[in-house]
């Protein structure tokens, strides 16, 4: 593999008939876009639709991407001129080369990417996939954590910010001092009302540094709300070797992902966008029905099979899903979850059910039950319980829902049911883990007990009561025979 050639622009000509590639020319490529967490998820999702729809005689939408934590990715893409591969695993294995990425940057440039990057006026739009954890939410509250380490230096030291929060906000000072156009601050990570959320944490920072920036910002900045939606396993090394197969090229930094994609948009952008929409994406009014059923359905199951799965030894969702108890347990879940949609939306839950159920089983993605189980403390709030609280409301039984909180818990105690020791990436979970290993009763009470991660749903008796008989007959007989036993319970 690594005796081939290293893909970048001068390779490209190189590339195989059937390999897809850029349809402009990227020597004219003009930067519209920076964009804050350059993982694999963005890479494979929005800088996909850039990428696709791209004009060659108009090429402004150039992504300028950032590395907040690592400088991995930009040292990984810089000798390959930012160019990297996207390999679509489904019945059919197909590539496509990426190349609208115009530069990346790493924690060592954030100084300079809020002072000039996001102050450069040619930049119309500002994207985020940072994770839950990035925007510093005050855990009671919701709004700003200005308690937070990240956001207590970043205030100290607002013109030299480290947090993406603290980026923002100085990037849109010097904009607004410079007089440069207003910008579109986008969301496109896993939180309900991502947009109102982001426009939320941004202007209780800005007003932490001076009420009249606030109002400001606010005054002239945008924030819509948008829904993902694409499954995008970790990339390795076999990955790298079927690249080099189809390309004929080596890419260090290539990303995997399932043929399914999904991003839904609020039009809302002030200084103009992509046409995303000629690469299928949705540009709506209101994205709240679409991310109540992906977040419900797509995001809750996914936790479910990660959770279970893992108890079992289970590595990959496709072999959990291979588990009849596994996908039957799921496909209940997500009629129950579908029963708390807002009928008036008329979302054909169904058929996105049915396409769930086949994403789950493609066998070509390696999604590992581990990546989706991390920080499964701080992503209970909006895939599970607001169908807890939905369905208490209405009378429903909650059973199902409650013995994916109980199996979580379980997984707290830091093993499968072979013994075989858990390595899984949850910082906020930190406080549970003694507290998982008591009495059923006492443990569920402890953990659920815990407003800033719960609120009020969590610690309802019913609510504690469904989760510690779950999690005590997880320990008594199995997570799968408890499954079977829940999954076919009276709906």
């Amino acid at each position: 593999m690594t005796s081939r050639p290293r893909l970048n622009r001068a390779a490209l000509g190189a590339l195989p008939p059937g390999v897809e590639r850029p349809g402009y020319a990227l020597g004219l490529l003009t930067t519209g876009i920076v964009h804050l967490g350059l993982g694999a998820f963005h890479r494979a999702h929005q800088a996909l639709y850039t990428d696709m729809v791209m004009r060659p005689e108009e090429p402004v939408w150039g992504i300028s991407g950032v590395s907040l934590r690592s400088e991995e990715t930009a040292r990984a893409l810089a000798p390959q001129d930012g160019i990297y591969t996207i390999l679509e695993r489904g019945a059919e294995t197909r590539c496509r080369v990426i190349g609208c990425l115009t530069g990346t940057i790493g924690p060592t440039g954030l100084t300079e990417l809020a002072r000039y990057r996001l102050a450069d006026p040619a930049v119309r739009i500002v994207s985020l996939t940072v994770t839950e954890k990035a925007y510093c939410r005050d855990p009671d509250g919701g709004g700003l954590d200005r308690a937070h380490p990240a956001i207590e230096a970043d205030l100290r030291a607002p013109r030299t910010p480290r947090s993406a929060i603290g980026i923002i906000v100085e990037g849109l000072r010097r904009r607004l001092e410079d007089g440069a156009p207003p910008l579109a601050v986008v969301s496109c990570d896993n939180l309900t009302a991502n947009g109102r959320e982001l426009r939320r944490i941004v202007l209780d920072y800005a007003a932490a540094l001076s009420p009249g920036l606030a109002a400001r910002i606010d005054a002239v900045t945008r924030f819509p709300c948008t829904m993902v939606d694409r499954i995008v396993p970790a990339t390795t090394d076999a990955d790298r070797d079927t690249v080099a197969e189809l390309t004929g090229q080596f890419d260090a930094w290539p990303v995997v992902g399932e043929p399914f994609r999904q991003w839904v948009i609020e039009d809302d952008f002030p200084s103009g966008r992509p046409a995303w929409e000629e690469a299928g994406a949705e540009l709506v009014a209101d994205v709240r029905p679409f991310e109540d059923m992906k977040l419900r359905l797509l995001n809750g199951a996914h936790t479910a099979i990660a959770c279970i799965g893992l108890l079992c030894g289970l590595q990959t969702v496709s072999e959990a899903m291979a588990c009849d108890v596994v996908a039957g347990f799921a496909d209940r879940l997500m009629q129950d979850a579908a029963e708390t949609l807002d009928p008036a939306a008329a979302l054909d839950w169904r058929g996105y059910r049915t396409a769930l159920l086949e994403r789950f089983r493609n066998p070509g993605l390696r999604h590992l039950t581990a990546q989706i189980a991390s920080d499964t403390s701080q992503k209970l709030s909006a895939r599970i319980l607001p169908v807890v609280a939905a369905r208490l409301a209405a009378g429903r039984p909650i059973d199902r829902h409650a013995f994916v909180m109980a199996a979580w818990i379980r997984l707290l105690e830091g093993s499968d049911e072979g013994g075989r020791r858990l390595e899984i990436s949850d910082p906020g979970a930190g406080p549970l883990r003694t507290a998982a290993g008591a009495p059923a009763a006492v443990a569920a009470a402890d953990i659920l007990g815990r407003r800033n991660l719960f609120g009020e749903t969590g610690g309802d008796r019913r609510v504690v009561a469904a989760v510690s008989a779950a999690l005590e007959d997880i320990r008594c007989c199995g997570v799968l025979a408890a499954a079977e036993r829940c999954g076919r319970s009276v709906p």
